[in-house]
């Protein structure tokens, strides 16, 4: 029977143009969208660890060379409070000091430079005014003496023990505030160009289901981990309650902005088409004839989100393929047009005849209706080349070979008889 072809000839289009009837458009699902300028915004999935801010880390040292008498503070963990008492150091060079104190304390009258010198070297070992004044008090030295803690936090490393002689200057516990902490994050080299000082991120702890925090990020490390490829950034974290703890692990979203600060013009990915450094769009024309699809070279930024930003070959209000390109795509190849595959385009699609004679030039290939055994052979030649679109994508060389081979073979064997005919009045 004759066949009903829904448009017109694709000879009648321009030589750059593939065009596409309204049923043809639905059988291959085509859908437009009107592109425009919008703000690049992408959210950047990072993956950190909780650890204590360097800057409030502090070690606790001694003043006096001597030998550990008690420990007052026995383990790590263990919360400690400025002016608490850590350990008890006997001193012999601290009991000839306050000896000598006495001895100048007798003749203060005579001699007050003797007596001001012996207070100054107690004060050098960091006893207080009070501590001397219980000395004096006293009347006789004092053999044990405290250490007391600087500053007030959590013991994060014992370095001492009962017995040990230490000498002045020697770190005897490492004390870390954590009423505040850093959360260090992750970056990949491709999020660094979206990750800026200043940048709220959204976080949460796996031990900690339910809860959210959110921080400011304070640094970003100028040099790339070159075992794991990535920057640290640093987001600085009130922790007042102490629910973050060191060593935990944190899962944080950056919702953020092209550095530019500019609206960009934005395309869905699906509209997108690439072989290798080629992107290509198909540009919608509706004329009096009927609607034609243009294949149109564009030069693609990053990627955000579902959406590529487009640097150039492409303007805004211009009418593209969202859905349904690589169909478009397999027309022109069909028609002879100008293709993903073929820039150039082809002279037409040729067949073989079944009465075994050369093969002839047959018309550019349209989309026809009423004949289901014209349909089967265009739903054959979809078949085969969506896995072809899918392996270019995944950069699967090998796969796409063969399938582009079997997608060819199926061209040569389809008898473009099948897509003739005049359409009923």
């Amino acid at each position: 029977m004759d066949l009903i072809p829904l448009q017109d000839n694709n000879s009648e289009a321009g030589p750059m143009e593939v065009r596409m009837s309204p049923t043809a458009m639905q059988l291959a699902n085509v859908q437009t969208a009107i592109v425009g300028l919008g703000m690049a915004t992408k959210e950047v999935r990072m993956n950190g660890k909780v650890q204590p801010d360097e800057r409030l880390v502090y070690s606790q040292v001694t003043h006096l060379n001597g030998r550990v008498e008690a420990l007052s503070v026995n383990f790590t963990g263990e919360l400690v409070r400025r002016g608490q008492k850590l350990a008890s150091i006997y001193s012999p060079e601290l009991v000839t000091a306050q000896e000598e104190l006495f001895s100048a304390q007798k003749i203060k009258d005579m001699q007050p430079a003797l007596f001001n010198a012996a207070t100054e070297k107690l004060k050098n070992w960091k006893l207080t005014d009070q501590q001397i004044e219980n000395i004096i008090a006293a009347g006789k030295p004092q053999e044990r003496f405290p250490i007391l803690a600087d500053v007030g936090g959590i013991v994060m490393e014992k370095k001492v023990n009962l017995g040990d002689y230490v000498m002045r200057g020697m770190p005897l516990y490492d004390i870390v505030d954590l009423s505040r902490v850093w959360v260090l994050f992750d970056v990949y080299e491709s999020d660094l160009s979206w990750t800026k000082v200043g940048s709220n991120v959204q976080f949460t702890i796996q031990s900690l289901p339910g809860e959210n925090f959110t921080g400011k990020i304070t640094f970003i490390d100028p040099v790339i981990n070159p075992v794991t490829r990535v920057a640290t950034a640093r987001v600085e974290v009130p922790n007042s309650g102490g629910k973050l703890k060191p060593e935990m692990f944190a899962s944080g979203i950056l919702k953020t902005q092209l550095a530019a600060q500019k609206e960009s013009l934005i395309v869905p990915k699906s509209a997108v088409l690439w072989t290798g450094e080629r992107s290509v769009v198909y540009v919608k024309k509706t004329t009096d004839q009927g609607v034609s699809f243009l294949m149109q070279q564009i030069t693609l930024g990053p990627l955000v989100g579902d959406d590529f930003v487009v640097k150039e070959g492409l303007e805004p209000g211009a009418e593209i393929a969202v859905n349904g390109a690589f169909s478009i795509d397999a027309a022109a190849q069909l028609a002879g047009k100008p293709s993903m595959m073929s820039p150039e385009g082809s002279a037409g699609m040729t067949g073989h005849q079944h009465d075994g004679s050369m093969p002839a030039t047959a018309a550019p290939a349209t989309m026809m209706q009423g004949d289901k055994e014209a349909k089967a052979a265009v739903k054959k030649l979809f078949d085969l080349y969506f896995p072809l679109k899918d392996a270019l994508v995944k950069d699967e060389l090998a796969t796409a070979t063969t399938q582009a081979g079997k997608l060819k073979k199926a061209f040569e064997n389809t008898s473009m008889n099948l897509f003739t005919g005049e359409a009923h009045g």
